[in-house]
């Protein structure tokens, strides 16, 4: 089955899902060369615009935990989902905690004797999937504790980290199910590690925003939907709202097609949002990478949903560079980043010269396509 949509077209569900899990692990892997060092160690590497190209990379680079856990969630969802084929209802969230301790066992990390034993499946023998790449600490020892986190049981009650918004995109991508489903499923797997409010409703809200662009939003739209959805919560995260208000305030006024021309240096960058290793930072940073290089929200191609793929692949480029070259957590921020826009431009939204550097490409197409054929096809 073909994933790609036409030059110029709006595209297909499937290039969505492919595009939005290929494009994840291309900001990933571009981050991560950068993930440790400070700008100024950036620049000193790549020049005074800091990383801008695979090209730049001589050994090339891998993709990091972000897509590793990425990939481990979409499992999950595809586990419960095939369940849920067969007439069999599963209860998703345990199945996605069994796939976080399969991929805790690629990590050399034991869990207790109590903990259950998951059967294997089609990704636990992936090579690639194998490499310890900086996993964070927070998903490392909530899943040892071998216990299921949630809401009223958190483990790592006090941690925020980035950890739950860079693997929680799959959440979005299934299709034909409520906002609210896309939301609790998301944030209920974020206390699978995380127990602090706002790494759950940073990854609730990650998620609904790739829910919006799957069901055909612009990128303005669906960040104003899933803000106004995270003001909404009874218990709404004030760092949360804070950070994204001033991101989407920040994309309005700076960036070469807004009003200042001019796109925030990657000081003034973590100076207003934050260095991203902490949930609502990292997501906050992606928003305005997306939004600040994006077109106008009146362009007549948005109004009428459709997308130049020449343009989409300029778009992703730039705001990747954006993403990826400051003081802080470059891989993940550069992950949600690709996530957002592929899931917005689909498949044909990428830089193929990119694509060509990925790691292990095809496993990242065959946990797509395990998306699409228990969603869609």
């Amino acid at each position: 089955m073909s994933t790609e949509s036409s030059p110029g077209t709006t595209p297909t569900p499937q290039s969505r899902i492919h595009g939005c899990l290929l494009g994840g692990a291309l900001g990933d892997s571009l981050g991560y060369a950068v993930e440790f060092d400070d700008i100024s160690t950036i620049r000193g590497r790549f020049g005074p615009a800091g990383l801008l190209d695979f090209s730049a990379l001589d050994g090339g680079s891998n993709f990091s935990d972000d897509t590793q856990m990425t990939l481990y969630t979409v499992d999950g969802l595809v586990e419960a989902l095939e369940w849920a084929n067969d007439g069999t209802a599963a209860d998703a969230n345990a199945c996605v905690w069994l796939a976080y301790l399969r991929w805790l066992a690629t990590q050399g990390v034991p869990v207790p004797p109590s903990a259950p034993a998951p059967q294997p499946r089609w990704i636990d023998g992936q090579a690639a999937l194998k490499h310890r790449r900086a996993p964070g600490n927070a998903c490392l020892s909530g899943l040892a504790t071998g216990e299921m986190g949630t809401v009223y049981r958190p483990v790592n009650p006090e941690s925020k980290g980035c950890g739950t918004v860079m693997r929680s995109a799959p959440f979005g991508l299934v299709p034909h199910i409520p906002a609210e489903a896309v939301y609790k499923l998301s944030s209920d797997a974020a206390s699978l590690t995380h127990g602090h409010r706002s790494a759950r409703q940073s990854a609730g809200t990650f998620s609904l925003l790739i829910h919006a662009l799957m069901g055909g939003q612009s990128l303005h739209e669906a960040a104003e939907y899933a803000l106004d959805h995270a003001r909404g919560q009874a218990d709404a995260e004030p760092a949360l709202i804070e950070r994204l208000e001033r991101a989407v305030q920040l994309a309005s006024v700076s960036g070469p097609k807004a009003a200042t021309g001019r796109l925030l240096s990657p000081e003034d960058l973590v100076r207003e949002l934050g260095e991203g290793w902490v949930a609502e930072e990292a997501l906050a940073i992606a928003l305005y990478a997306v939004l600040a290089t994006a077109a106008p929200r009146d362009t007549a191609a948005e109004a009428a949903g459709v997308l130049a793929s020449a343009a989409g692949v300029a778009h992703f480029r730039e705001a990747i560079a954006l993403a990826v070259n400051h003081s802080g957590d470059s891989d993940s921020t550069g992950s949600i980043a690709g996530n957002i826009l592929g899931a917005y431009y689909g498949e044909e939204g990428l830089p193929a010269e990119w694509l060509e550097s990925l790691e292990a490409p095809e496993v990242i197409r065959e946990m797509a396509g395990q998306l699409v054929a228990v969603t869609i096809a």
